[in-house]
């Protein structure tokens, strides 16, 4: 599963501490870039210290180095949210 692969790359690369990974292709049915069986567009949402320091365009270009394969074949569109941990909503939470 492509989210799995998501999920494994982001893992080993960014070493998270939160991790959401949603595959929203079935709202894209009958779009450019859908497919059969869905798995070609995802909403990510990921805490993760590598992301201290960051602009959020760097944070989500960190993400996209990850993910260059997927993006290149299987994934049409991936959303994103990346936070570090002391600006995470659950870090909020409390």
């Amino acid at each position: 599963m492509i989210s799995e692969i998501i999920r494994e790359k982001l893992n080993r690369q960014l070493s998270p501490q939160n991790i959401e990974i949603i595959d929203e292709s079935h709202l894209h049915e009958g779009h450019a870039g859908a497919a059969p069986g869905g798995e070609t567009h995802f909403r990510v949402k990921i805490t993760a210290a590598a992301f201290s320091g960051l602009s959020r365009l760097e944070r989500q270009r960190l993400v996209l180095d990850c993910l260059t394969e997927e993006l290149a074949g299987p994934v049409h569109a991936l959303a994103m949210r990346c936070f570090a941990p002391e600006e995470a909503p659950e870090a909020q939470a409390g």
